[in-house]
């Protein structure tokens, strides 16, 4: 799939609560195919502290609005800064960057999307086109609280949201692998991403119940080619770069103690 380095026009920045916002781009050419999983390397600029690119999941693209939309956590320099962007100013933004989530082969197979955290980001995408070839997934949710939980809304338009929440103030009271609904769906196939522990746990579900399960990872990355090595995952097939060979990787083939 073809790489860009485009500047794009930042359309809006909704400040979701003090630590998330959903940043909102877009540019006047068409914008390119982009996969559920893919990610995007932002060059942010007026930073003394923050010289290499920042990967960011692709959270949606709105090809009616020409828009492509980043759920960013700001909670280092770069990403603080991001969050400080304004209508009109310009990202200059690498994309789209890595692999995708498999799609599954029949419209009637039971998906279940888990996420946490910012890891719900690619996954509200990932819905959007499992819906769009008829299918409707199951989302699970999983924060520390209610207010810790986002885009509810959207997630909705695309199929049934459960939530798990620690302290209970919202959904279920617990981590998503203890939800009731994985005792009411026979699901065939998670897609799951968010704190590692957490896809940890979803994993050793589903490999306990021979259920096919894509992790998207988060490793620390920097050129988003494949080059820097910075961003290397062991595997059952060597040593892999997450930003080209991943982000989105089986879990038969990670080393994972699950």
């Amino acid at each position: 799939m073809k790489k860009y380095v485009s500047d794009l026009k930042v359309v809006s920045v909704e400040h979701i609560n003090d630590k998330y916002v959903l940043i909102k781009l877009t540019q006047d050419e068409r914008l390119p195919e982009m996969l559920p999983g893919q990610f995007v390397e932002i060059r942010v600029d007026g930073s003394p502290s923050t010289f290499l690119r920042r990967p960011i999941s692709i959270n949606f693209v709105d090809y009616d609005t020409n828009q492509l939309w980043l759920l960013v956590a700001a909670i280092g320099d770069g990403t603080r800064r991001m969050a400080q962007l304004k209508a009109g100013d310009v990202l200059n933004c690498m994309f789209p960057l890595g692999n995708c989530f498999t799609m599954p082969e029949g419209a009637s197979e039971k998906i279940l999307l888990v996420g946490g955290g910012v890891g719900v980001a690619p996954l509200l995408y990932f819905g959007k086109k499992l819906c769009d070839a008829g299918i409707t997934p199951v989302f699970l949710l999983g924060a520390r609280s209610g207010k810790d939980l986002l885009l509810l809304d959207e997630f909705k338009k695309y199929g049934r949201v459960c939530v798990t929440t620690e302290d209970g103030s919202m959904g279920e009271k617990g981590f998503v692998t203890n939800h009731s609904v994985l005792n009411e769906v026979a699901f065939g196939r998670i897609a799951t991403c968010g704190p590692k522990p957490m896809m940890a746990a979803v994993a050793k579900y589903a490999k306990a119940k021979g259920i096919e399960c894509e992790v998207s990872l988060e490793n620390k990355m920097a050129c988003g080619l494949g080059a820097c090595l910075c961003c290397v995952e062991k595997t059952t097939e060597g040593n892999v770069c997450v930003c080209k060979e991943g982000p989105v990787v089986n879990i038969k083939k990670l080393l994972w103690q699950i």
